[in-house]
């Protein structure tokens, strides 16, 4: 067996359901992609190439707007799965979201034949499909923030008046927020991407006061 199968069984424990021999086979003929941060793996409107398996590191996907606006859908990592990329693969149609690498990242790119095959061993199914349903939950949920609250603000805003470091968890926040506690750490994750906080243990910096106080009066 290769390493990237071996790899692939100790990052999604529910393809040791399929026959060794056969999952061995199918597994060595699929592409190993290492890539650096930043790396584009997929575009919106572009055919789905395959479902990404990730071994280490994390594929970040959201969706553009025709002003350059993005939005974050969520973070693939090892173990988890890209919904964008099963929709569009099992449904033949172009991708609805774009992906790239916020870290250095190592997939497997696993084709739509070879999915469906595998997926005929009932816990990798089971594991598939749970997962699909708890990404489509957080979708949900992140649809509803933005519909009908602006997060992003009002987070910014919980954050001013406490000095240069607040003490609290993301739970905490998120019950004043009235929201769910996923979509504040994903928030919060934006905002340190962006240069505006330094996340710890129960800690929350502040490193960019200015673009903080911008973002919560809305600019």
């Amino acid at each position: 067996m290769t390493d990237a199968a071996e790899q692939l069984l100790a990052a999604y424990p529910s393809l040791a359901s399929i026959p060794a021999a056969r999952f061995a086979e199918t597994a060595a003929r699929l592409p190993v992609i290492s890539v650096d941060a930043g790396t584009e793996l997929f575009a919106e409107g572009q055919a789905c190439q395959g479902f990404p398996c990730v071994l280490s590191g994390q594929v970040r996907v959201a969706r553009g707007s025709v002003d350059g606006r993005e939005l974050e859908l969520y973070r693939v990592g090892p173990g988890e799965v890209c919904v964008v990329s099963a929709g569009c693969l099992f449904g033949g149609s172009a991708l609805t979201a774009h992906g790239h690498a916020s870290m250095p990242t190592r997939l497997v790119l696993v084709d739509r034949d070879t999915l469906l095959e595998w997926s005929d061993a009932r816990p990798w199914r089971l594991f598939l499909l749970g997962l699909m349903a708890e990404r489509l939950a957080e979708l949900t949920t992140l649809v509803e923030a933005v519909a009908f609250q602006r997060l992003d603000q009002r987070l910014a805003r919980s954050l001013l008046g406490h000095g240069p470091a607040v003490q609290t968890t993301h739970q905490k926040l998120a019950d004043e927020l009235g929201t769910a506690r996923e979509i504040v750490s994903r928030l919060l994750g934006r905002f340190e991407d962006q240069g505006i906080v330094r996340l710890g243990r129960e800690r929350i910096e502040i490193v960019d006061l200015a673009a903080l106080r911008r973002l919560a009066g809305g600019l």
